[in-house]
């Protein structure tokens, strides 16, 4: 099987690329794992000063891909929730990376895909990209990133469209802070290179004990974190398990509108 995920580096910057761009670099069980792994190995990695996090193709990230959509109506809740605690594994360890990341946003990205744009210190996106927090649509809430997502663009921006499951445009991304800069495509990758010129210029430890003076003020260090992911994972378990849940996810398979409409 080919790999998933790519790593390039360059200098002292790692560029962790998914790369399923026939499928919208959408998330399955392979993917998750792999770019947990990589991510990893890069902030263990003393040469490594920065991480930027790229996607092959025309979509940073669909989210959930059919055949993980078609796992989760089959789980049940234990499986469900382990299952989830993978994905929560993969955000935390990109929001807590000991090292600055940088997002690079080409296309569109969805659910989960929104989730590592929250998580990244940075985010840089392509004035034609779209956004969505769809999982309502589909009986389930975007449970799993939701602290990161809400992190980003606040309780107020998060009511909205966590309920409405609409999608949003690059300008109303920028404007709710999701990202921190929109451009025409073509100068993502000279936006992204002032960005890292600007980091590499700081201190390491100075930027590393910089983030983690954020978490702190926020009261919601890496133990912390962990005891939310538990709780994050066991409501999208139930709710994936739940009558509303099977039939949104069932629905959305069968290409059909769900019971509620």
């Amino acid at each position: 099987m080919a790999a998933m995920v790519r790593v390039g580096l360059s200098g002292r910057v790692a560029t962790v690329t998914m790369d399923r761009p026939d499928v919208h670099n959408a998330f399955n069980a392979e993917l998750i794992a792999e770019l947990t792994a990589a991510l990893a190995r890069a902030g263990a990695d003393p040469e490594v000063r920065a991480v930027v996090l790229a996607a092959e193709g025309k979509s940073f990230s669909a989210g959930a891909d059919l055949n993980w959509m078609r796992a989760m109506a089959a789980f049940g809740e234990a499986e469900n929730q382990a299952d989830a605690l993978k994905l929560a594994d993969l955000m935390r360890t990109l929001a807590y990376l000991p090292k600055p990341t940088i997002a690079r946003i080409q296309g569109s990205a969805f659910g989960g895909g929104v989730g590592l744009i929250a998580c990244c210190d940075v985010a840089l996106a392509s004035d034609e990209a779209r956004f969505g927090l769809t999982e309502s649509k589909l009986g389930l809430v975007p449970a799993v990133i939701s602290p990161y997502v809400v992190a980003a663009i606040g309780a107020r921006h998060a009511r909205r469209w966590f309920q409405s499951g609409a999608l949003f445009d690059a300008p109303r991304a920028l404007a709710m802070n999701l990202v921190h800069e929109i451009m025409p495509a073509d100068a993502l990758d000279g936006a992204v290179e002032r960005e890292l010129d600007a980091m590499l210029k700081a201190g390491p430890t100075a930027m590393l004990v910089a983030k983690r003076l954020v978490e702190g003020i926020f009261g919601r260090d890496e133990p912390a974190q962990r005891k939310l992911d538990e709780q994050t994972a066991a409501l999208i378990a139930r709710l994936r398990v739940s009558m509303e849940g099977q039939e949104g996810l069932t629905a959305f398979l069968e290409k059909r509108p769900p019971n509620w409409l």
